[in-house]
C-alpha cells in the first residue's frame, strides 16, 4: 500500500498537515512518541475521512531509530510515496548552561533521523521515478540566533540539505520541497523549555502575527500543489526571509544577543 509517511504527527503542524490529506484520501502513516495520541488521532482520521491511516511509535531523537522505523514500514509492505519529515524539537538559554544529551538527542532528531529517513525511502522512489520529501526547516535557518545556538543551527544543515538535494533529485523525477515557517501556535515553545523568561528574552512569545498549525499546513500543500520547492510560510516571514540576506551573519548575532541579554536585564 502506497501511504504518506508524517513524523511529529501528533500535534501541532504535523497534526494539521495529516488532516489536510486524510481529506485528501491519503493513506497515511502517522509517526511520534505518544502512542495514546496516535492512536486516538489515526481513528479519527480514518472514521471521518474513509481513508488508511496506522501508525508507529518512534522516539527519533534516539540512534538507530529511523533505520528501525522504515525497516518496519518494509514489514508491512507500505510503499513511502511522500514523506514529511516534520519532527524537531528547540532549546533555548545559554549553551554552556544546557543539558550536552539534550543538545545531542536534539541534533539526533532535526538532522540524523531526517537525513537517515530521507536517504532510506529516496532508494525506492527514485528506482520507481516518482515520490514527494518534505523536509520542515524553519525561519531560524536564515540567521545565527545566540541562545538558541544548537537549534537554529540544525535548521541551517535542513535549509542547505534540502536544497542541494532538490537538484540531485530531478533526473530521477523525485519531488523535494523545503517548508520553512515562522513562529507558531503549537508545543513547541513548551518541549523547547523557552515558554518562560528565556523565550520573552528570545522574542518568541506568541502574537497575533503569529500562524496557526492549519495556515502553515495549507500554505505547504498550496505549494505541494504547484509542484514548488520552496516555501516560507506566512508573508511577514517571507519579507523577513528576502531581508535576511542583507545583513552580515555577525551584525545580526551580536543585535540578537544584545537584545537577549537587556530583555532579561542582564
Amino acid at each position: 500500500m502506497k501511504v504518506t509517511l508524517i513524523t511529529g504527527a501528533s500535534g501541532g503542524i504535523g497534526e494539521a498537515i495529516a488532516k489536510r490529506l486524510a481529506k485528501r484520501k491519503h493513506h497515511l502513516l502517522l509517526v511520534a512518541r505518544n502512542e495514546d495520541k496516535l492512536k486516538t488521532l489515526a481513528s479519527e482520521l480514518a472514521r471521518d475521512y474513509q481513508t488508511a491511516v496506522t501508525y508507529i511509535v518512534a522516539d527519533l531523537s534516539k540512534t538507530g531509530a529511523a533505520q528501525m522505523l522504515f525497516d518496519e514500514t518494509q514489514q508491512r509492505r507500505l510503499e513511502i510515496e511522500i514523506l514529511i519529515n516534520n519532527a524537531g524539537i528547540g532549546s533555548g538559554g545559554e549553551f554552556a548552561a544546557l543539558s550536552l544529551q539534550s543538545e545531542l538527542d536534539m541534533l539526533q532528531l532535526n538532522i540524523s533521523s531526517l537525513v537517515a529517513l530521507t536517504h532510506l525511502s529516496l532508494q525506492g522512489m527514485k528506482a520507481r521515478k516518482s515520490g514527494t520529501i518534505i523536509n520542515v526547516a524553519s525561519m531560524a535557518s536564515f540567521i545565527p540566533i545566540p541562545y538558541m545556538t544548537t537549534y537554529a543551527a540544525s535548521k541551517v544543515f535542513v535549509r542547505h540539505f534540502t536544497q542541494a538535494l532538490t537538484q540531485e533529485c530531478k533526473p530521477y523525477n523525485v519531488h523535494i520541497m523545503l517548508l520553512c515557517p515562522g513562529l507558531t501556535k503549537t508545543n513547541f515553545n513548551n518541549a523547547a523549555g523557552i515558554e518562560n523568561e528565556i523565550g520573552k528574552g528570545l522574542g518568541a512569545e506568541y502574537s497575533g502575527s503569529t500562524q496557526t498549525p492549519e495556515q502553515v499546513a495549507d500554505e505547504m500543500l498550496m505549494a505541494l500543489d504547484r509542484r514548488k520547492h520552496y516555501i516560507v510560510s506566512g508573508r511577514m516571514n517571507r519579507l523577513a526571509a528576502k531581508f535576511s540576506v542583507l545583513l552580515p551573519n555577525a551584525f545580526v548575532a551580536k543585535s540578537f544577543a544584545g537584545s537577549y541579554r537587556k530583555k532579561l536585564g542582564n
